[in-house]
């Protein structure tokens, strides 16, 4: 069992970690928006913000609320990225436990 549950959380683990990257590249290409820095017609920024925004908002919307309104500051991705974090650790620390 543990020659197919080993391969598979190190899977999981992956997915979470390029996760947590697309994660930030949202909250960095709104940064990016909201300052006026890129321009939402560029058909390549438009690419990638409709991307990582498609990718994030499910996860994000449930949090939000929850969380109350700060006005320009979205806590949420900050909330997010801590839960991808810990259950990456913890898919990890698991994997090594059945590993070792």
């Amino acid at each position: 069992m543990n020659v197919i549950l080993g391969p598979i959380l190190g899977i999981v683990s992956t997915i979470l970690w390029l996760y947590m990257w697309v994660l930030i590249l949202s909250v960095v290409m709104s940064w990016l928006y909201a300052f006026n820095i890129v321009n939402a017609s560029n058909r390549l920024v438009y690419g990638v913000g409709y991307f990582t925004h498609r990718l994030t908002e499910p996860a994000l919307a449930p949090i939000r609320r929850f969380i109350p309104n700060l006005g320009a500051i979205d806590l949420s991705p900050l909330l997010l990225l801590l839960a991808v974090v810990f259950l990456r650790d913890v898919i990890d620390n698991l994997a090594f436990e059945l590993g070792g």
